[in-house]
This record gives structure tokens, C-alpha cells and sequence, in this order.
């Protein structure tokens, strides 16, 4: 892990549970607070980013939102894989989020639980709340692609007429440069509109305090377990299979219509990553009596951290999450 800001990851938290290189952590309020007594939520963040995007800094954090409203906030930390990590599946991503969702129940005492899934977290809960149902009590779709024939300039990129998955994790983990590379096409002038900006805001310490912590998590990825990834380009990206049905996990067959639980998918206007007709599509895919839309301003990251979140995205969680567990 890169040299960091002290800023980074500001609410206090504990290692419940740790499953290789992957941690479960519990979050904690400030002052005397029965954690007992507060709903709990799930959080789960894409595999190839730090987990701590959703606990940038302080005011630029979901987690510091939810744990202030006083719910009891528990989040799955994947780790950073190692190279003999490059035999991980997809199955074996799935029941490790089983494994730690499996744990927070048996702690918090609840049959069931709230879920937010990010990204590609989003994606992964959207298949286990398919095979697991009965532990979800509310899913939030935070960005996350369902409907990969929706998924803009990524799904072109991987078009298998000129992308092999298999012949790039041949040699092993997919490296974070790589995915990198793919992400800074989709924005090729990001870099030099990146340092315009910070040429122009450089005497602001409010601008600096949030771009060094977005940098230095951003610099901070992490590998793409080889197997996982071939099967996540290859069954998602190019064919499509989890939305028409055809994706097995296991020898069973991933159902999004097995799920009932409220469902909640957000999709943010500039999001480039996943277009917001890729993430909302679990709505009309799933039997839920309730599957609502939240559209929120910025990009695939700044929806999350930026000035705007605080005001428009955190506000409709915690209602959401404390309506689930009325």
C-alpha cells in the first residue's frame, strides 16, 4: 500500500473476521453507543479497488454517514491477492462474500441484512442475493453493471472479436496497471484536465485535502485474481449470461428473478464505468414488490466522495436503510 494521507479511513473500526487475504470489518460510533441496538448493513466494494473509497475522509464517507445516523455498518475488505491468488474463481468470490455475510449474521443476531454492493461488489451481491435470498432484507445496487450489453465503452473494449481474457491472465494475476490502461481510455484527457485543474486550485486546501485522498486511493489498486477475471470478462462482459439467466455459479443456475427483497439501484449521470441503463436493469429483472431508482450527479467515483454526495447520496441511504429496518 502506497504512503497515505492521515486523513484516509477516518471512522474507527475492528478486524472481526479474517479469510485470507480479505478482512471483515465493524465500524464503530463515536461516544457510548449500543451497536446491539442499531440496524446493520453490509457493505461489499469491487474486488480490484480498496475498500476504503466508501470511507474516504471525513465528510466524503459513507461509512462515517451511516455509522453518524446510527446504524451498525459492517464492510468486507477483499485484501490485495497474491500470485498464487490467480487460482481465486468467481465461485470462490462468492463464497467468501457468503462467508463474511454468514458471520455478520451470526454477530449482529439477524436473519437477514440490509446489503449495499459498489461497482463490481454491486454485481457479485446482485448473484448471491439470486442464490441466498433469504439473508437479504434490502439490496442497494450502488453502480454496479447488471445488463452488460448496456455497459458503453468498456463492453466495446472487451468485445471478444478482439479482446481474449484468457490469453491476458495467462501469465497470471491481471496487474493494476492493466485494468488501468482500459479505464484512462474511456477518459483520455483526464490526466492533463487533472493537472489543469490542480494548476488552477492550487492555493485551495479544501480542493488539495480531497484530491491528494482521491489520488492516493486511486494509486492504490489492487490485482484481479486471474480465474475470477476470465470468468467476469468472459460470462458478463462478452456474453452477457447474468441477465438473460445463463449464468451458473456452482452448477446452479443464477436467477435474478429469485430475488424479492426491496431493492434500491442508483446510477449516477456522468458514470462512464457503468452507464446507468447497465445498473438499473436489475430492477426490471428482479420480483421485488419495491425496486426504486435514485439517480445521483457526478462520475462512477465522484458520485460517491464528491461535493454533491453528502447532500444528495448519503441522505437517501440512511433513509432508505432505516426504512428497511423499521
Amino acid at each position: 500500500m502506497l504512503n497515505q494521507p492521515t486523513s484516509l479511513m477516518p471512522t474507527p473500526r475492528s478486524t472481526v473476521l479474517e479469510d485470507g487475504p480479505a478482512k471483515l470489518y465493524r465500524f464503530h460510533p463515536a461516544g457510548d453507543v449500543a451497536l446491539a441496538d442499531a440496524p446493520p448493513v453490509f457493505l461489499v466494494p469491487s474486488m480490484i479497488n480498496r475498500w476504503y473509497v466508501l470511507d474516504l475522509r471525513k465528510g466524503s464517507s459513507v461509512v462515517e454517514a451511516l455509522v453518524n445516523a446510527g446504524l451498525d455498518v459492517w464492510c468486507l475488505d477483499w485484501g490485495a491477492p497474491e500470485d498464487h491468488d490467480r487460482y481465486f474463481t468467481w465461485q470462490d468470490a462468492l463464497a467468501r462474500l457468503d462467508r463474511m455475510m454468514r458471520r455478520t449474521i451470526r454477530e449482529t443476531g439477524k436473519d437477514k441484512l440490509t446489503v449495499l454492493g459498489y461497482c463490481m461488489g454491486a454485481t457479485l451481491c446482485s448473484v448471491h442475493a439470486a442464490l441466498h435470498p433469504e439473508r437479504y432484507a434490502g439490496f442497494i445496487n450502488l453502480l454496479g453493471p447488471i445488463d452488460f450489453s448496456k455497459a458503453g465503452l468498456l463492453a466495446h473494449m472487451t468485445d471478444p472479436r478482439w479482446f481474449d481474457a484468457e490469453a491476458i491472465a495467462e501469465a497470471g494475476n491481471v496487474a493494476p496497471h492493466q485494468m488501468q490502461s482500459g479505464f484512462k481510455l474511456l477518459r483520455p484527457t483526464q490526466d492533463l484536465s487533472k493537472l489543469v485543474t490542480v494548476l488552477d486550485r492550487a492555493f485551495d486546501p479544501a480542493f488539495r485535502e480531497s484530491f491528494e485522498a482521491l489520488e492516493a486511493w486511486a494509486n492504490d489498486n489492487v490485482a484481479f485474481p486471474a480465474a475470477a477475471y476470465t470468468t467476469y470478462i468472459d460470462e458478463l462482459y462478452q456474453r452477457n449470461l447474468l441477465v438473460q439467466g445463463k449464468h451458473y455459479v456452482g452448477g446452479k443456475r443464477v436467477d435474478l428473478r429469485s430475488i424479492t427483497c426491496p431493492v434500491l439501484t442508483i446510477a449516477a449521470e456522468k458514470d462512464t464505468i457503468c452507464p446507468p441503463a447497465a445498473a438499473t436493469a436489475i430492477n426490471s429483472a428482479v420480483t421485488s414488490r419495491e425496486a426504486r431508482v435514485l439517480s445521483v450527479p457526478g462520475g462512477h467515483v465522484g458520485a460517491v466522495v464528491g461535493s454533491r454526495a453528502a447532500d444528495k447520496l448519503y441522505p437517501a441511504l440512511i433513509t432508505w436503510m432505516k426504512e428497511r429496518n423499521a
